[in-house]
């Protein structure tokens, strides 16, 4: 009796799978890997990193997939002209975001500019992001706070020099190329400093860097009731609850530093000129002229993205730079003549020096080409049905566009596994198209690019000048585990102070205030 209830069960949902793939192909849907196993769809496949194995379905099946991950469709986009589709001819249909767990909390109930559907309260938020912090006269404004994190780096990396001159000193790089985004960005949000010596003192500095720990490591995690809510009813809701208690720390301390500054300017303590406001208070000092748009949670969810987009993105993108170039010395050499021939050795590379610097740039690009920090794109959904690669694609399809996979693709790129920024050489200030997209495109494109490239290049460029690098031997880059894809290994690389600017660093030192 068993037997045969199994050979039914068996017989039944076989024929369940062969139906719904001769349907498939019927409603000209795009190609789907063949079989969609019943609740979880194509979820079977997926083994870390996921783009990886998102990239080797695409080449079996075809560039355009429609994919089943539990009860969401989704469409796996893996060329440069059906990207260029999407994100041109059907922008506006793909500009909402799905509803995802981390949007739901994280996201202020799907408020926040990363997590708003498209409609006028996204293109105000987008708007006041764009304009009133971002904008080129903005960040100018803010320069000096990175090029002081920068100065603060340099620093760090003497006194650990300092303590075996006859030798290049070992430098934990991801570290310190966290703690000087991090700081850049909590600086320029709110006048404060949560990393470094002098933060490390601070009972609020501990508190906010085990909140951003917990929302590393929940952001890590692969939530699959996104995908088969049925499973959030039989865990009793415990990653959902997670996700609840890191907002509420996360919202408790933005709430606090809002409270501060807006204590600050009723006080007229902020007295030093428009240039030395933070991000925080020229929000506020907005508030009076659009009320409906500058509430605290606006405010809150807007700067809460900014240090989640713009620290371990950034960080990372350095981290891959410098490894991919002490596996490459002679381009760490012939930046660093770049950057001797073009700043000198009397002063710091600043911000300014960035657009006179090309190769410079050729690194970050080749760096973000090969590792971009968001190897799948965030994912859209469709508000309509539409056509994509010849295709019909339904309403409410998540689109996943694998931005990894179109900037390492063969058929764009020469040699696409090997570093060579020499590819990027005389095409700065031009488009590149498609192909090469490290911060996204189109109406939801990320708005920070100005800011992300701005320290990405100060950091890069002020430790090339400064240091001379090295490590032992040939560095692992291998990708590890995150939607980031970060290092598996963190960099560990050496440095000593170059004789060319021992000069300029002994002053430095010399006026280090502690």
């Amino acid at each position: 009796m068993a037997a045969a209830l199994f050979i039914y069960f068996s017989l039944f949902f076989s024929l369940c799978i062969l139906a719904e793939h001769i349907l498939h192909k019927l409603q000209n849907f795009p190609p789907t890997p063949f079989p969609i196993l019943p609740l979880i769809g194509h979820l079977h496949l997926l083994k870390k990193p996921i783009h990886r194995t998102l990239s080797n379905l695409s080449a079996r099946y075809g560039p355009v997939l429609l994919l089943r991950f539990g009860s969401r469709r989704i469409l796996l986009v893996t060329s440069q002209s059906a990207a260029e589709e999407c994100f041109t001819k059907h922008d506006i249909v793909f500009a909402n975001r799905p509803r995802l767990l981390s949007g739901k909390h994280l996201g202020y109930n799907y408020s926040s500019m990363a997590w708003a559907p498209y409609g006028d309260h996204w293109r105000n938020i987008r708007r006041i992001a764009s304009l009133e912090i971002l904008s080129s006269h903005r960040l100018q404004m803010l320069s000096h706070i990175r090029l002081d994190e920068a100065l603060t780096l340099v620093r760090r990396l003497l006194w650990v020099s300092a303590g075996n001159p006859d030798q290049a000193a070992e430098v934990d790089m991801k570290s310190a190329f966290f703690e000087f985004t991090f700081n850049c960005m909590t600086r320029m949000i709110a006048g404060k400093r949560y990393y470094g010596e002098d933060a490390a003192r601070s009972e609020e500095a501990k508190m906010f860097q085990e909140i951003v720990a917990e929302t590393t490591r929940l952001a890590a995690e692969k939530n699959i009731g996104d995908f088969l809510p049925f499973v959030q009813w039989f865990g009793s809701g415990a990653i959902e609850k997670r996700f609840v208690k890191v907002h509420r720390k996360r919202d408790k301390f933005m709430q606090d530093l809002i409270d501060q500054q807006r204590e600050i300017l009723r006080s007229n303590e902020s007295c030093f000129g428009e240039k030395k406001r933070t991000m925080i208070e020229i929000l506020l000092s907005l508030h009076d002229a659009e009320p409906e748009y500058y509430t605290d949670e606006n405010i809150k969810s807007l700067m809460l993205v900014l240090l989640q987009a713009g620290t371990d993105t950034s960080a990372g993108t350095m981290e891959w730079a410098m490894s991919n170039l002490l596996n490459h010395p002679d381009a760490l050499k012939k930046v660093q003549t770049e950057i001797d021939a073009r700043v000198g050795e009397v002063r710091l590379i600043d911000e300014s020096d960035l657009t006179e610097l090309p190769y410079l740039r050729c690194i970050i690009n080749e760096t973000l080409r090969m590792h971009p920090p968001a190897p799948l794109l965030l994912p859209h959904e469709s508000s309509a049905e539409c056509t994509v690669g010849g295709f019909k694609i339904p309403r409410g399809t998540m689109l996943l566009v694998n931005l990894w996979a179109i900037q390492n693709d063969p058929k764009i790129w020469e040699e696409p596994s090997k570093f060579r920024p020499e590819r990027f050489e005389g095409l700065q200030g031009s488009r590149y198209g498609f192909k090469f997209m490290p911060f996204g495109s189109g109406r939801r494109g990320c708005p920070g690019e100005g800011l992300g490239l701005r320290m990405v290049g100060l950091a890069l460029g002020t430790l090339i000048q400064c240091f001379d690098w090295e490590s032992e031997g040939t560095v692992d880059l291998t990708e590890g585990a995150g939607i980031n894809a970060p290092k598996a290994q963190p960099l560990m690389a050496k440095c000593r102070p170059r004789s060319k600017t021992m000069t300029l660093l002994s002053h430095i030192a010399a006026n280090h205030v502690s």
